[in-house]
């Protein structure tokens, strides 16, 4: 490593800015002792005020983005279809949905109905998920645009 680099990283460790990380071959020999206890992951807040519109068009965007190709297909393209009909209290349920799962293999096991899905997601917006998933119409499913 460039010696401003390590230098760089053995002031900021000193004046504890960041934590240490463990060792690797390239940084040090000797192996670092980690402290993850820092990490917490925040709770997502499903009664944050927030008007209809503005929670619809923040879900629109969320079930396009999902990091995984399945969800992102699955659930842009059953946004796109249903989103704007839902009722305040359905896109609240729909908000709980994807954004407490902490595994989205999880959310997609259960819309293609390959793992039980567990009571407190087991609602009506599941429902519309499965039945959405198995594409009974054999309709090509293509991601929709962005604008």
């Amino acid at each position: 490593m460039f010696r401003p680099v390590r230098s760089l990283i053995s002031k900021l460790q000193a004046s504890n800015v960041i934590y240490r990380m463990p060792s690797v071959a390239c940084m040090s020999d000797k192996p670092v002792d980690v402290d993850y206890s820092y990490i917490e992951i925040p709770r997502y807040d499903i009664d944050k005020p927030q008007s209809l519109e503005k929670r619809k068009a923040r879900l629109m965007y969320q079930s396009r983005k999902r990091g995984m190709l399945e969800n992102d297909l699955l659930l842009s393209t059953f946004a796109k279809k249903h989103l704007p009909s839902l009722t305040e209290e359905q896109t609240k349920m729909y908000d709980r949905l994807i954004n407490t799962v902490s595994n989205d293999w999880d959310l997609f096991y259960w819309m293609v109905e390959k793992q039980p899905t567990p009571k407190e997601y087991d609602n009506e917006i599941m429902d519309m998920l499965k039945k959405h998933a198995r594409n009974e119409d054999k309709v090509s499913l293509r991601q929709p645009s962005l604008y």
